[in-house]
């Protein structure tokens, strides 16, 4: 018996000392994620869940919700995706772990899925806004990726290693030279970086040859230490750098400062901290602007709208101001990172508070007149559905280096992009109005507003193509004898993608009468209603296009009342509208008006008998035999097609005297 009680004690001795040992490891674990040093907090939490007990279900469901947390953390979306389904699956789970379930499906691309998973989410914590914004982002992302921006995205192979690259600045006005923050090999700083896993990172320096291509990086002499050195920033006459510096410590948190640093021939002097603030703060990310007056920088500073904003300092008399938030036009509840400005004063930073395409999209901002800034997402390819972050142009042009994890791994590579220039082309073709047929050997002009003019003969199919400058609006007239003068218009103005216009030019025979629609008049009246001007308006832009025709305008009734009333009518109304088209700066030489009255009926062509099926083409829509048809509908269908207006060509020699 007492070999039986003593068992017991033995067995409850081993029990307290393994829950003594899962609590170290567990307190260790908790430690390192609470200091930031995420990658090495991974393997604590998987040693401690693998001994958790598996009736201790809220443990290990908190252990997996860990692991899941870190992986998301040192941006490992693949591995976080795979965890957080292992939390959300179990009964305790927290409403988080659906949220960023969600989150981590949307950085891997899948955004369908990720609209799902965030509509789980809202059932969940229905009050929580931030699923609304994020399924408008994965939605705003599908259709993005349906019609990308036209930057041309390449991975800079020279320059990227297996640990991450990122941060570039351009260090020479020929942008031969190019600095950017790496943690490879060749990095000062040779201990592990708890949240990363990889060497502390230092600013590298590479050169661009006859060749067009880049040196092997090397660090940059004098301004690299053992801690974390990188996203320099260059004053406009590239003599001054600005820079992050991060010291850190086993399981310890130390703030950041930004350095200064002169440059003297070809070294640099040795780097300042700005003290803009406290030790203990962090102030990173540096971005002076090109005057070198305000310098933006990233804080998490009290005062903020979210976890890290960017805020701005000034100097106007040798010594920076206080920091002040740049505001909620920027920043958000979420991570505002890596100012960059341009020499226009364009704002560029990454945040993944704001709707994107997953993680850290980049965005560009505008100051606007009342102070406020106005906001846009570069949309792809240059944001995906990765990081993206760290921009640099050259200059003015549309091109330059950023940095992105969307290869697929968690680390950082370095991206050229480029806005090829616009490319327009305008392709026509000339066909007769009638008939639809090409019109081969008309000559086409092309008449643009920046005074450039054109022409070419369309071929065998009536088609024809010219080149089009980007912001330019063109005229596109067709001629050929025996046809009205043709004519189309297109812009490139307000074109910001390039590509290839369609246009497509009517011209009309003028070897029968040509009928003016909506030609409209009230019973025995002759004045012209306001539709009747629309088309009349056009007509007066075919006589401004053809300068050189005389026309009769001849207006005919039907047949109901005498044929002395109709004539006079029709002659009335044919007047009206020569006096109209007088009134609009028509020459009256070129003008004649004739009325028919009833004498000439409508007979009946292809489209006329299409849309009136009771009506049999080539027949003549006299008084008889509208009185045969059918039915009243009918009947009045057939007066209604004889009261027209039409214009017959008479010549085509007209000369305007000489004022």
């Amino acid at each position: 018996m007492r070999r039986y009680f003593l068992f017991i004690i033995l067995i409850s001795l081993f029990t307290v000392q393994v829950s003594e040992a899962q609590k170290r490891k567990m307190e260790r674990a908790y430690s390192s994620f609470t200091a930031g040093e995420y990658y090495d907090a991974i393997d604590l939490f998987k040693d401690a869940y693998s001994k958790a007990r598996k009736s201790d279900k809220n443990t290990k469901t908190e252990l997996v919700f860990m692991i899941a947390e870190c992986y998301r953390l040192v941006n490992d979306p693949k591995d976080a995706e795979t965890w957080y389904k292992m939390a959300v699956k179990s009964a305790f789970s927290k409403p988080e772990a659906q949220y960023w379930l969600a989150e981590t499906i949307k950085k891997n691309g899948k955004y369908q899925m990720a609209i799902d998973e965030f509509r789980k989410y809202k059932q969940i914590a229905p009050s929580d806004s931030r699923a609304d914004q994020e399924i408008r982002s994965c939605e705003l992302a599908l259709e993005w990726l349906k019609a990308p921006e036209s930057y041309k995205v390449d991975e800079m192979k020279d320059l990227n290693s297996k640990a991450d690259d990122f941060s570039p600045a351009f260090g020479r006005d020929d942008f031969g030279l190019l600095y950017f923050t790496s943690s490879r090999d060749d990095a000062q700083g040779k201990k592990t970086h708890g949240a990363t896993g990889q060497n502390y990172t230092d600013i590298f320096e590479s050169r661009l040859d006859k060749k067009s291509k880049w040196s092997i990086p090397v660090p940059v002499e004098g301004l690299n230490t053992v801690f974390e050195d990188g996203t320099p920033s260059f004053s406009s006459n590239y003599k001054e750098l600005y820079f992050t510096r991060c010291e850190s410590g086993k399981r310890e948190r130390k703030g950041c400062t930004i350095m200064f640093s002169k440059k003297t021939g070809d070294k640099w002097s040795d780097p300042k901290s700005l003290q803009i603030l406290p030790d203990s703060m962090v102030a990173a990310h540096p971005a002076i602007s090109p005057d070198g007056r305000t310098l933006y920088f990233v804080s998490d500073i009290p005062g903020g709208f979210g976890k890290k904003d960017i805020w701005k300092v000034t100097n106007e008399s040798g010594s920076w101001s206080k920091p002040v938030n740049l505001g909620p036009d920027i920043n958000t509840p979420g991570d505002e990172l890596f100012p960059y400005v341009r020499e226009d004063g364009t704002l560029y930073f990454s945040s993944d508070g704001l709707i994107g395409m997953g993680g850290l999209d980049i965005f560009k901002a505008k100051l606007q007149p009342d102070g406020s800034w106005l906001v846009q997402n570069m949309k792809p390819p240059i944001n995906s559905f990765a990081d993206d972050f760290g921009i640099a142009f050259e200059n003015g042009n549309e091109r330059g280096i950023f940095s992105s994890t969307r290869k697929g791994k968690e680390n950082d590579d370095l991206f050229s992009f480029e806005l090829p220039p616009l490319r327009f082309n305008v392709t026509g073709l000339v066909k007769d109005e009638k008939t639809g047929a090409p019109i081969q050997g008309s000559l086409v002009r092309l008449i643009a507003s920046d005074g450039n003019n054109l022409q070419a003969e369309t071929g065998t199919g009536g088609d024809f193509k010219f080149a089009l400058k980007p912001a330019v609006d063109y005229i596109f007239l067709s001629s050929k004898k025996g046809y009205l003068n043709g004519k189309d218009k297109q812009t490139t103005k307000g074109q910001d993608k390039s590509r290839d216009f369609m246009v497509s030019i009517l011209m009309t025979p003028i070897d029968r009468p040509i009928e003016l629609p909506n030609i409209l008049y009230d019973f025995g009246k002759w004045d012209l209603r306001p539709e009747s001007m629309v088309s009349l308006d056009k007509l007066v832009e075919t006589l401004l296009d053809n300068d050189n025709v005389t026309i009769e305008l001849m207006s005919h009734t039907d047949s109901r009342d005498t044929e002395e009333y109709n004539q006079t009518l029709s002659q009335k109304r044919a007047q009206v509208v020569v006096d109209y088209l007088i009134s609009k700066g028509i020459d009256p030489e070129r003008l004649l008006a004739k009325g028919y009255g009833e004498s000439v009926p409508k007979v009946v062509d292809a489209p006329m008998a299409a849309q009136n099926p009771f009506l049999k083409m080539g027949t003549t829509l006299s008084e008889q035999y509208i009185n045969s048809l059918a039915n009243d509908e009918q009947r009045e269908i057939a007066h209604q097609i004889n009261r027209r207006t039409e214009f017959k060509v008479l010549r085509t020699d007209f000369v305007a005297p000489k004022k």
